[in-house]
């Protein structure tokens, strides 16, 4: 298999904001906190999740996608992955592939063999990720620039590995403090020009690194704990975002953005928000 060989390169995806065609989601049927693997988990670790809200909510973020032309397709869940909602780590797009990640946790290991069914029976090749540990939510990808958090959840061999295949990409390795999981927690990038960052997070070599190419949006302590970067771009300025972060949602307003609101904070108990809830597999090619 090679690289490029997606059937009618029914994959594509070369930043986090051009139009979003289609994109993976799984509810949250059987959500649960059952080993603290993250900081905000251990928040609500006693106060738990209340599963029909987290469906509700769920059900309205699928919703208000399709309402804006995107295709979602749903996963089936089972009950013995209680993350699998959070589909982005279970692998990422980069220009035509679809990678399958190798999943770090033992909570969240046999959630890729969903994935790659579903793949094989829809006709998809993909690029299976297999011994070098990594996972979809430190991967962030801006024309032929990709960035990928270094985590307790993405190893320097997996940065290492996709370097040695990605020859047309500059793909370039992030350092950021382990406790925020992964990457799209503290960094994510909503336009050509404009990213979202919780400095405090990260080096400042990496700060100016982005500070070079982006104009930052600073995202306070208190909205990071309610993962403000973690929004997503479907396309023509548009992002999904949470009501509860206000000063993201004002700053990105003021920046020409269509910020859409759907509350989904029982689902980010256990950890991850919009961009965490979705594997993007086709957004609209670049222009040439």
């Amino acid at each position: 298999m090679t690289l490029e060989s997606n059937i009618e390169h029914k994959t594509v995806c070369y930043s986090e904001y051009d139009e979003l065609k289609r994109v993976i989601c799984c509810q949250p049927q059987y959500m649960t906190i059952r080993d603290v693997i993250n900081e905000t988990q251990k928040h609500f670790k006693n106060e738990g999740i209340h599963i029909e809200t987290a469906l509700e909510q769920h059900n309205q973020m699928v919703q208000t996608m399709r309402n804006y032309g995107v295709e979602v397709i749903l996963l089936p869940y089972h009950k013995k992955y209680p993350e699998q909602v959070f589909t982005r780590d279970i692998g990422f797009t980069l220009g035509h592939t679809v990678f399958v990640a190798d999943m770090a946790s033992d909570v969240r290991k046999g959630e890729d063999n969903v994935l790659k069914q579903w793949l094989e029976d829809e006709g998809f090749s993909y690029y299976n990720i297999v011994g070098d540990r990594i996972e979809g939510g430190d991967v962030i990808i801006d024309g032929d620039t990709v960035y990928i958090g270094l985590s307790n959840r993405t190893s320097k061999l997996a940065v290492d590995h996709l370097k040695n295949l990605l020859h047309h990409f500059d793909v370039k390795a992030i350092q950021f403090k382990a406790e925020y999981l992964h990457l799209d927690c503290v960094f994510n990038v909503v336009s050509p020009e404009i990213a979202l960052i919780f400095p405090e997070a990260l080096t400042k070599e990496n700060i100016d690194l982005f500070g070079s190419r982006y104009e930052l949006i600073e995202v306070s302590e208190e909205e990071q704990f309610t993962l403000g970067t973690n929004v997503l771009g479907i396309g023509n300025k548009r992002v999904l975002s949470l009501p509860v972060n206000k000063n993201v949602n004002k700053q990105l307003r003021n920046r020409g953005f269509e910020v859409i609101e759907v509350d989904i904070t029982e689902i980010i108990k256990s950890g991850g928000s919009f961009r965490c809830c979705t594997l993007p597999i086709l957004r609209s090619a670049p222009e040439a």
